[in-house]
Formats: C-alpha cells, structure tokens, sequence
C-alpha cells in the first residue's frame, strides 16, 4: 500500500517542516509515503471563501488519479484514538487498498466537489489548529499508527 498526504499550500514555518521530514523519513521503514503541497493560490486575498474552496478543490481533484480510497482531514470527521486509527490503517492494508490519499485542506475547508470524492473524514480533535501544524500533527499520528501496528514501543498505552 501506498500512502500519499497532500496538503493545501506551502509550509512556511520551518519547525513544521523539519517535523514533517523527520516523519517522513521515519515511516520509508514501514510504507511507501509521499506528501505532496500543492501551491498557494495567486491573488487569494481578492476571492471569497467560497471561491477559494472551489480554486483549491480543483488543484486537489486533479491530484487523486490513482487513488483507491480519499481521506479529507476536517472538523467534522470521525474522530480515533491512536490505536483506533492504527486499527483503521491495518484494515485498509488488509482489504487491498493500494493508494491511501489523505487531504489536508486550506484554511476554508474543501469544496462540496472534493467531499463528494473523499470516501472518509477523520477528525484530529474538537480543537482548531493551523492546516500548516495538522501537516505536522497528522505525519507523527501516521507514524506512531505504523508503530502501533508493527508492536515497537513508540506509543505507550
């Protein structure tokens, strides 16, 4: 199974992107994952929130091609445990997925095109958090699900 993370934007904060790396290359010893940014929109301050979902729907869309299973990272999601979405990976690895894509969006949420493509949502937390730290947030919980499912002792219960 491949993992693929794409997130709305670039990373401007360094400390998350140091943090992003170093997660990313912890996980190459479990699972083939990439993390994709896709690029700010230009002129985003002069559109309406809902013109800036649909502009960015549209840059995600384009990026789902082989796809088997869509994960959108909001709000509303389910919300896991670690363990629970350690459970939640080892039973899309055991049904056959062969490309997991986890969407985390811009600051306005996703666009009803992107929902109506997303076959889950999970939620981190009830809290708010910047999309730039869920970056960072979210490649740690991956991480530790690998290590949960694979028995080392990163997560302690």
């Amino acid at each position: 199974m491949k993992i693929s993370i794409l997130a709305v934007g670039k990373t401007s904060d360094n400390l998350v992107q140091e943090a992003v790396e170093k997660y990313a290359k912890r996980l190459t010893k479990y699972i083939n994952v990439d993390f994709k940014f896709l690029p700010d929109l230009k002129k985003a301050a002069n559109l309406s929130e809902t013109e800036v979902c649909k502009q960015e729907g549209q840059l995600i869309i384009k990026h789902l091609a082989g796809a088997s299973y869509v994960v959108l990272l909001d709000e509303k999601g389910k919300e896991f445990s670690s363990v629970g979405f350690a459970e939640f990976l080892q039973k899309k690895m055991n049904a056959g997925e062969k490309h997991l894509v986890f969407i985390i969006g811009g600051a306005y949420g996703f666009s009803d095109e992107v929902k109506q493509k997303a076959d889950f949502q999970i939620s981190l937390s009830k809290m708010t958090f910047t999309h730039q730290m869920v970056r960072a947030i979210f490649a740690e919980q991956v991480y530790r699900a690998f290590s949960i499912i694979n028995n080392e002792p990163y997560h302690h219960e």
